[in-house]
């Protein structure tokens, strides 16, 4: 995972229900935490495109079935800006689940398009992309 500054909205609190777009086993997970979220005091976390998350699966496989794994966000459905002043949506919210903490993904085949700022920052994940956007 490379540092890269982040920019643009964080659009998915702490119990947010995503669905997983890789060939990993799960279907269905639910954010625990966001790695690396600095905020004030009772305020939620959140995650956007190119975070890396703390999930529950609770929908996919039975071995799969409530785990807690690690995920990247690769695409959300709330709008966010790009410092070049172009504004990304997705048709839904996409995250794909991570073998261990470097970043490598369990699944060898991501469905639909994921954001350019997750190919920036997890290479290994943008190899197995169809389409960047």
């Amino acid at each position: 995972m490379r540092a890269i500054k982040r920019n643009g909205t964080r659009g998915l609190p702490i119990g947010a229900e995503i669905e997983v777009v890789d060939n990993s086993g799960a279907k269905l997970v639910k954010v625990i935490s966001v790695k690396g979220y600095k905020s004030v005091k009772r305020m939620l976390e959140c995650g956007g495109v190119g975070d890396m998350i703390t999930a529950h699966v609770t929908k996919g496989k039975p071995d799969m079935k409530h785990t807690v794994v690690k995920c990247v966000i690769v695409k959300q459905k709330q709008e966010y800006k790009r410092p070049d002043g172009t504004t990304i949506k997705f048709q839904s919210n996409g995250a794909i689940v991570l073998k261990d903490d470097k970043g490598n993904p369990k699944g060898t085949i991501i469905k639909g398009a994921i954001g350019r700022e997750v190919a920036q920052r997890f290479p290994v994940v943008a190899r197995i992309a169809n389409i960047i956007v």
